[in-house]
């Protein structure tokens, strides 16, 4: 087939580009900007158009179109893409170029139709523990095909494996519901937390949500891996076992087996024992042995972002970076708490960017709290990450990070610095020497990350 993705350098999308040139489809894609993404796809044999998008980087013929859920309505290219599948139905679906206009997810979901799926779902932990998943199960020879959000040295810095067996891993987001489109035979719940709530309306919607999403399964042969120590988690699951049958295995962190996944586990953090117990207990229903996960675990070094180690020279003085992609409240405590049990002795500098308006607005109060209470010796908070398409003009008028840093109230520990002056006000600081500098945002903050690192 002749493909064309309308925002391919996504880390979502890009996945599934590669997927098709695996499969020996022709691909093109467009994106607003360059990247290392839309590089290496364009090695990879597809091409790229980079820039504003136009309705003329579509190809003449074509069989299927393929865009981001971040692109709007008002995109060019989709509205073109429309515009022919319009007219293509008008002839029957029989004009020279008919052809499908799919969302990422929808595309995606007719994959997981044709694989044996584990999806791996929750608002934390969903990349390190599919990565997890998909390592213990390379280790064991199921040679499976992994769709994950982040690039994994093991994968050749990529973040998509192809494999030859009848086995999907995929990364399952719950963002405007989109792991509704998916049909796997295993769902992950790592977590559920409120989050992205300028698309849930509360608490209960998001709860019926998820128990439509674990509805897809069969209740013969899926099964739910289930997080019992998560109080949510644990009442979805109990109601989708009440109600569709569905089989429940739960794992936890005070099991028996967290003792030898202390032993041998490289990444950091309690939440990790909890990501490695969760894909230790997937893989026992793929037959493979508990021996064969503890020793890929032992292999396991993080993946792209995620506590993402690397000795620097800043300033004449010796630190260590950590770059993280962690935006939400509980993530950040979750990843500083994991540094802090790293590191006990050294001093901890934390430069955080809030990603989108809207979240930092509707998590005001639990962003507040745990910067007031954060193991973190010193904290710069820049400028929140302007996400296009996802925000409303209320949330913009009503808050910014000044806001924020003032109602934390911690002047001597927590300041505001603008994100093109955050790497002077380091620099001035005088950051001591192996002290551990911790840069997290899921926004344009890993460019500082790069920056500190030349």
């Amino acid at each position: 087939m002749k493909i064309h993705i309308v925002g391919i350098g996504g880390i979502g999308v890009s996945a599934l580009a590669q997927y098709y040139l695996a499969t020996g489809h022709i691909v093109s894609g467009s994106d607003l900007a360059r990247s290392e993404i839309t590089d290496m796809l364009r090695k990879k044999g597809a091409k790229i158009f980079i820039g504003p998008h136009n309705e003329k980087n579509l190809p003449d013929k074509l069989d299927m179109v393929v865009y981001s859920p971040a692109v709007p309505a008002s995109n060019q290219e989709l509205k073109e893409a429309k515009k022919r599948l319009r007219v293509s139905r008008l002839n029957g679906g029989q004009a020279s170029y008919g052809f499908r206009v799919l969302s990422y997810p929808e595309a995606l979901g007719e994959l997981t139709k044709k694989y044996f799926t584990i999806a791996v779902s929750g608002t934390h932990g969903k990349t390190t523990t599919t990565a997890m998943i998909a390592l213990m199960m390379i280790k064991a020879g199921l040679d499976p095909t992994v769709i994950i959000g982040a690039k994994l040295k093991e994968f050749g810095n990529s973040n998509f494996r192809f494999g030859k067996s009848k086995y999907l891993v995929i990364e399952a987001d719950e963002w405007q519901a989109s792991f509704l489109h998916y049909w796997p035979k295993m769902i992950v719940l790592t977590n559920i937390e409120k989050e992205h709530l300028d698309y849930y309306r509360d608490s209960r919607h998001i709860s019926q949500t998820y128990l439509e999403y674990l509805s897809h399964l069969s209740a013969a042969k899926g099964r739910v891996i289930a997080n019992k120590d998560n109080q949510w988690v644990y009442r979805i699951a109990q109601m989708a076992h009440n109600k569709y049958a569905i089989p429940v295995s739960w794992y936890s962190i005070s099991q028996k087996q967290s003792q030898a996944v202390r032993k041998v586990i490289q990444v950091p953090g309690e939440h990790n024992i909890s990501n490695a117990l969760a894909a230790l207990t997937t893989i026992r229903y793929t037959k493979i042995s508990s021996k064969i996960g503890l020793k890929a675990l032992s292999q396991y070094h993080g993946a792209w972002r995620r506590f993402e180690i690397k000795p620097i020279i800043f300033n004449k003085r010796r630190l260590i970076l950590v770059s993280d992609y962690g935006h939400h409240p509980t993530e950040i405590a979750a990843t500083l708490q994991a540094a802090r049990a790293k590191w006990p002795k050294k001093p901890i500098w934390l430069v955080f960017q809030p990603h989108q308006y809207q979240r930092t607005l509707l998590l005001f109060n639990d962003f507040k709290l745990i910067f007031q209470a954060m193991a973190a010796d010193k904290v710069i908070i820049t400028d929140i990450y302007d996400v296009a398409g996802r925000e409303t003009i209320r949330a913009k008028a009503k808050i910014n990070s000044e806001k924020l840093v003032k109602a934390i109230n911690q002047p001597q520990k927590v300041i505001y610095a603008p994100f093109n002056q955050v790497i002077n006000v380091l620099r001035l600081a005088e950051i001591q020497r192996d002290s551990v500098l911790l840069v997290m945002g899921a926004g344009d903050i890993y460019s500082l990350s790069q920056k500190l690192s030349d």
